[in-house]
């Protein structure tokens, strides 16, 4: 594989007049973690794993931030219309420095679509080496939802998600709603936990360096259960990291352009025979643009958080069309299809707006990792770690987040990292927010209003695995940041009682809120879901962060 190189805002031999205000912030945020030029430079290195913290006070080093998308769609989807090149040059335009491209599962996919695809990112790796393009699968999960799985570069990647796809694939192997057989039976079930392990087994044996799956559009249909998303989980932690906190296809709720009826990430859903019965109808709508699992607190990502263990959230495009894009779909030549050929034709230029609910790579949507190096394992290795935080809307250009005892030495633990202290401990959290320095893509300066301070206590594994809320997760602090520019630190006091827990952060533009689906007294100013078919993204941004864990000494 042709030798990556530092993106343009890491890289020192880049003048800083050919930055925009964004890439100068970014450098400037890396400078401010000791990580400029040599000590960034491209390597193969990983940013150290969850088990953070080691000793009393935490240790975690400095990190940068790199931006990214896992869940993004091309002609090698069956249901999608742009080009491979299409789509890594609006990346680049908007800011990414690592993509996924995680097409759709199909027999013309496995047969044909996947190779020819991996040829196309051999020669974009060669031919951009500042942007690093993994190439994945959107897996159809056995008995639920969707699922993005990648892997590292390396001799066997498509061969790996080939493999996975026709043995592990509910659509292939006929395990999908309408078919003969319900998809929520013991065997479908069984059969993604198998497809977990088999993914865990061939990193082991070094078959690939690394892969990972996350959880795609978790309550869109309501099939992805308590206890199915725990048994994955616990399959193998280490490869079955998290799932989307937000999800794609952000677009289609804006007013006037889809329908009256229509909803940001396409939640238009109502529970069906194979939906999990204890979720709500209020679960298939999104809340502020993030799905009900992660919005609610106290919800069902909380649940997961009260056991003591890291599952991390994402966001990202979901692209397949593009809101007011003018370009539609090729025709096919006579006789072919997809399963022949493994791709649609390339799209063709209307001129006139076609229809879509969906935003480029980065556009509106992105994840954030932290790392200590550039490269691909780095990246799969801070998602591993959980060094992870999102937003919407270019809402931020950076987020750092420290969490010590008073009066400890060291760099205390970042997020996705644990702490170990003792009942009665004092403790302090920095939040360092460095605002946006520059309009996004809808010509909005996005401004911060407030940051959400959630705890939430630890209490162990559940013996109800549907169990989806956690009662003793709660917002504990509001901090009004409006108006406020440039970076600054916020410094939370925190105190260690008598148990185990969790911290988090989210915060928002402060555009539209209200109690939150658990009650005013759980959440006073949450995200709310927006009436049907006026929902504008841009002006309902928020961010949020993955946990800080704080092992209280004899809980």
């Amino acid at each position: 594989m042709t030798e990556q190189r530092l993106p343009a805002w890491a890289d020192p031999s880049v003048s800083p007049a050919a930055l925009d205000p964004q890439g100068l912030s970014r450098r400037g945020l890396l400078r401010g973690a000791g990580l400029f030029g040599a000590a960034f430079a491209v390597g193969s290195l990983a940013a150290p794993a969850a088990a953070s913290g080691r000793g009393p006070g935490g240790s975690d080093p400095r990190l940068a931030y790199l931006v990214g998308d896992h869940h993004i769609h091309s002609v090698y989807s069956h249901d999608a219309k742009y080009t491979f090149s299409q789509l890594a040059r609006a990346g680049a335009e908007y800011g990414l420095d690592w993509m996924v491209f995680n097409e759709h599962s199909n027999f013309g996919h496995a047969s044909y679509g996947a190779r020819l695809e991996h040829q196309e990112i051999l020669k974009a790796r060669a031919a951009n080496p500042r942007q690093l393009i993994f190439q994945g699968l959107e897996w159809y999960i056995p008995a639920a939802e969707h699922a993005t799985v990648f892997a590292a570069p390396g001799p066997h990647e498509v061969d790996l998600l080939t493999q996975f796809e026709l043995a592990y694939d509910g659509k292939l192997l006929g395990y999908t709603a309408g078919s003969p057989t319900s998809p929520d039976t013991a065997r479908n079930e069984a059969h993604a936990v198998k497809a977990v392990q088999w993914l865990a087994e061939r990193r082991r044996t070094g078959y690939v360096d690394d892969v990972l799956v996350l959880a795609n559009h978790p309550s869109r249909l309501g099939i992805d259960s308590p206890h199915e998303m725990r048994d994955w989980r616990d399959a193998a932690p280490e490869i079955m990291i998290g799932m989307e906190g937000a999800p794609g296809a952000q677009g289609g709720g804006i007013p006037g352009w889809i329908g009256s009826g229509q909803q940001r990430g396409e939640y238009v859903n109502k529970p069906s025979e194979n939906s999990f019965a204890g979720y709500p109808d209020d679960a298939y709508v999104l809340y502020g643009g993030f799905d009900w699992m992660t919005a609610t607190v106290g919800g069902m990502w909380d649940a997961m958080l009260a056991e003591g263990r890291l599952f991390t959230i994402t966001t990202n495009s979901d692209v397949h069309r593009v809101v007011f894009d003018t370009w539609k779909n090729g025709d096919w030549a006579p006789g072919q299809n997809f399963d022949d050929t493994g791709h649609v034709p390339d799209p063709v230029n209307t001129g006139t707006p076609q229809p879509g609910g969906d935003f480029w790579p980065g556009q509106f949507s992105r994840t954030h990792v932290g790392v200590t190096r550039y490269g691909y394992r780095s990246v799969m290795a801070g998602l591993r770690a959980g060094r992870v935080w999102l937003d919407h809307g270019h809402l931020l250009d950076g987020l750092d987040v420290r969490l010590k005892r008073d009066h400890d030495h060291g760099t205390g633990v970042t997020l996705g990292g644990r702490i170990r202290v003792r009942k009665g401990d004092r403790l302090t959290l920095s939040v360092t927010v460095a605002t946006a320095s520059r309009p996004n893509a809808r010509g909005i300066l996005p401004e911060l209003a407030h940051v959400d301070v959630i705890r939430g206590a630890v209490h162990g594994p559940v013996a109800d695995r549907d169990v989806w809320r956690a009662p003793d997760t709660k917002v504990v602090r509001t901090e009004d940041v409006g108006g406020r520019k440039g970076t600054y630190t916020l410094r939370i006091p925190l105190t260690a009682g008598d148990e185990s827990f969790y911290i988090r952060l989210r915060g928002s533009d402060g555009n539209r809120n209200g109690a939150g689906y658990l009650g005013a007294a759980i959440d006073p100013h949450g995200p709310i879901p927006h009436a049907p078919g006026n929902g504008d993204p841009w002006v309902d941004t928020w961010f949020y962060s993955n946990p800080v864990f704080v092992d209280v000494e004899g809980c």
